[in-house]
């Protein structure tokens, strides 16, 4: 199965790759056609000044700037196409890539990552190796965040049912979500700031002096110069006139340079970028959707008319933009006042538009985040849609269950069950047997669970739980933290959490390591058996069996589980299998051994 789907996304990247190569070729070919022009265009003007003939000098330069602009403009329409197959090939192999080796190049979420939340730290849920970079297919910055913001803390049952069958629906849509990714592919080298500079520019009037008559003005110069160009054909006399107005046109022009170029600091360097965003803004509202989520948004882009909207302003900055051809702008600011005409353009657009565009970019960070869940259910269609529990108490249930991160060939799946209860179960085993991996196939599946993602597992059922985490404590110098007060830090938001947090579920590894076994021993018994008083729920892992005793104390409250090795010919063996009980195989004399040191029994 995984083969299957290797070789259809390394099939999409060959075809990707071959449409790339065919559209470079036209490219370069209307390239040479431009320059071809150019020579055409030097060669009129040396023929009119021999003939002394402003009629030759006239047809033949403005239709051959003509044929160079519509030659730029193909040559610019098969540029977009093959940058679109370039960056469809890139998409394709990067699906590959994180199949087989989990590598991704979409953001990591790094900047995401504290070690003072709740879970994320000890779950690995941002930064290298971690849940985002293994989910991730967010390009934008506002996508990053979306994405960040679902595996952040658990979603409310009536968001998660929905989004669930929202990522449902993208996941049998694998062309249409390559596409997006492929549209959006070109925010992953954008600025993060260019958004939120363009929403201020398009609250900011720009306040040219004129604009009116300017506006007035300009629809009436072409069609003035060009009069008197004809009319010079036939008197001489006009071309002093049809030069006096070319000057004007220009002035006019040099004199607006500052709020020209006030502009386009911002919006001229933005105008491919909103063109992209208009094509994929598009794509999500032609597409036919069934579920209500994906039915929603895509709506709130219909309403307003977004993708239209978008292309129609990428578009007016895009033509700004022409200035920077010093040869085609100033034809066009000598008959058309082209830097005012759009800038005034602009400006109008900004007038009508300048409220929606906020919310439509939320929208596509919205399908981001869903692309990136249901990536998850195409690459590996075997992992499963957990169901969400509303019973009072805590469910957890699982079948199958394994942890992501973890490659496919190496990870061990288990079961574990805690049916509509309030339990705290005690694991203990020997080092390396897998308690502190167990806490984390726990605590990642049910991030994802509780985002609307699929999970690791052939089932899981789940209820809406807020999770809290004590596996990787650390000291700090900066904060002058030794590794105990670390650990009371963390059991001071645990205590917390419980009082004031719906549905605490807690994942504890080895309590007050950072202390004498004795206080270890007694504070983490103290610890649970506080934990017992406020009804909370979760899992201890520890070495130290007497925690175990616990059961017999709270028999109706406490279970044992644990992990263990077995030895043979003196070489450890790992199952990594939970199971009922308390360990009673302990492997430190064995390790220590392998190193060199023997441990002498008392």
């Amino acid at each position: 199965m995984e083969q299957d789907i290797i070789n259809d996304y390394q099939q999409r990247a060959l075809l990707a790759g071959q449409e790339a190569t065919k559209y470079k070729q036209l490219a370069n070919t209307y390239s040479l056609l431009r320059l071809s022009i150019f020579a055409l265009i030097v060669v009129a003007i040396y023929f009119g000044i021999i003939l002394d003939s402003f009629t030759v000098v006239s047809i033949a330069f403005i239709a051959l700037v003509f044929a160079f602009a519509w030659l730029v403009s193909r040559q610019s329409k098969y540029e977009r196409q093959k940058q679109y197959f370039d960056d469809l090939q890139k998409v394709n192999n990067n699906e590959v890539a994180s199949i087989q080796s989990h590598a991704n190049i979409y953001n990591d979420g790094s900047r995401f990552a504290s070690d003072k939340h709740f879970y994320t730290a000890d779950l690995d849920i941002f930064g290298n190796a971690s849940l985002y970079q293994l989910v991730n297919r967010t390009a934008t910055s506002t996508g990053n965040n979306k994405l960040a913001q679902w595996f952040d803390k658990p979603s409310a049952k009536k968001i998660i049912l929905p989004r669930q069958e929202a990522v449902k629906e993208v996941a049998i849509k694998n062309d249409w979500k390559l596409e997006i990714q492929t549209r959006l592919l070109f925010a992953l080298k954008q600025d993060t700031d260019q958004l939120k500079n363009l929403f201020k520019y398009l609250h900011l009037p720009l306040g040219m002096p004129g604009e009116k008559w300017l506006n007035i003005y300009t629809k009436i110069a072409p069609y003035l110069f060009v009069t008197l160009l004809v009319l010079a054909w036939f008197f001489p006399l006009v071309r002093l006139a049809a030069i006096l107005v070319g000057l004007i046109n220009m002035g006019l022009v040099l004199s607006k340079a500052m709020y020209i170029k006030k502009a386009d600091l911002i919006a001229g360097k933005i105008g491919d970028t909103l063109a992209n965003y208009a094509g994929a803004f598009k794509r999500i509202e032609e597409e036919q959707w069934q579920t209500s989520y994906n039915i929603a948004l895509a709506q709130q882009l219909k309403a307003d008319q977004t993708s239209g909207k978008i292309k129609e302003l990428a578009e007016l900055i895009n033509k700004l933009n022409y200035h920077l051809n010093l040869f085609v702008g100033g034809i066009l600011n000598l008959f058309f006042l082209w830097d005012i005409r759009m800038v005034i353009a602009i400006e109008n657009w900004k007038r009508q538009n300048n409220e929606s565009l906020e919310t439509a970019f939320d929208v596509i960070a919205e399908f981001e985040a869903l692309i990136s869940l249901a990536g998850l259910a195409i690459n590996y269609p075997e992992w499963s849609f957990p169901h969400i529990d509303d019973k009072p108490s805590y469910t957890l249930i699982a079948k199958g269950l394994a942890h992501p991160l973890i490659d496919a060939d190496k990870r061990i799946e288990n079961d574990y069950e805690l049916d509509d209860t309030f339990k705290i179960d005690i694991i203990t085993g020997s080092n390396m047997a897998g308690k502190s991996t167990f806490l984390r196939t726990i605590g990642i599946n049910t991030v994802l669970a509780l985002c609307g993602a699929p999970v690791c597992a052939k089932t899981m059922q789940v209820s809406v739980i807020t999770m809290i985490s004590y596996m990787r404590i650390k000291d700090s110098l900066n904060e002058s933290t030794s590794t105990f007060k670390a650990e009371l830090d963390r059991l001071q938001m645990l205590l917390a959490a419980v009082e004031n947090e719906p549905k605490i579920f807690f994942l504890i590894d080895e309590m007050l390591r950072g202390t004498n076994s004795v206080d270890k021993y007694l504070g983490s018994k103290a610890v649970i058996e506080q934990l017992i008083k406020k009804n909370a729920v979760g899992m201890v892992a520890t070495h130290d069996l007497q925690i175990a005793q616990l059961e017999t104390k709270y028999p109706d409250y406490v279970r044992n589980f644990y992990f263990d090795i077995q030895v043979k010919d003196g070489e450890m063996l790992f199952d990594y299998k939970i199971k009922h009980g308390e360990c009673k195989t302990f492997n430190a004399s064995l390790l220590l051994k392998q190193i060199g040191i023997d441990v002498e029994a008392e």
